[in-house]
């Protein structure tokens, strides 16, 4: 889908801002995957800056006005920096008297650092167990590298998903990669840096 390939944070969201579709680059700014966005309100995601820029935006769209819309918004980047830029809202339908939805586009301006940024450290097991999972073994399989039984093996990945609120292993693999945790450009997946002990 070329949605998907925009390199663009797009979003496409109802007429009250719960996005109904999200495109990777949209959800990388939020840390998370694509359907995990689904039905989540895009202004608790990207906070305006301006309360009055949304309440008029709100209006022109009850009077069904079809501009563009622009509101300046701040976030949290995964990697813990405050970013901040601009969310322009078109609202598109297939006919005028139709309610219309909106084609969110986020363009990052700036960022600035976390003022406290605590490096993310698992044990080294952790650390394994996901480059094993990166890599595409199955549980069995990295238990039996690890040295655990796969309850074991299990114990660690059902710690990890609460401590990262993952909903499975892809996106456990995925924030393993976003917080730094494994090498980037590797293969087969390794961990990054020295982990703290078990």
């Amino acid at each position: 889908m070329v949605f998907d390939r925009v390199s663009v944070p797009i979003a496409v969201c109802d007429v009250y801002g719960a996005v109904l579709l999200a495109n990777p680059a949209m959800a990388a700014e939020c840390g998370t995957t694509p359907g995990r966005l689904r039905g989540r309100d895009v202004l608790e995601l990207f906070r305006p800056q301006e309360a009055t820029q949304v309440e008029r935006i709100a209006e022109a769209l009850r009077l069904r006005h079809r501009s563009r819309y622009q509101v300046s918004v701040r976030w949290q980047a995964p990697g813990g920096a405050q970013r901040y830029g601009e969310l322009t809202a078109d609202p598109v339908s297939d006919t005028v008297e139709e309610t219309p939805a909106l084609l969110v586009l986020l363009r990052v301006l700036g960022e600035r650092e976390a003022q406290e940024r605590r490096p993310v450290k698992v044990a080294p097991t952790e650390a394994r167990i996901l480059a094993l999972l990166a890599g595409g073994a199955t549980t069995a399989q990295a238990a039996r590298e690890t040295g655990l039984t796969v309850d074991g093996v299990n114990y660690h990945l059902r710690r990890l998903s609460a401590r990262w609120s993952a909903a499975n292993r892809t996106e456990l693999v995925a924030r393993a990669y976003a917080l730094g945790l494994l090498a980037a450009g590797v293969w087969p997946p390794t961990p990054a840096a020295s982990e703290e002990p078990e």
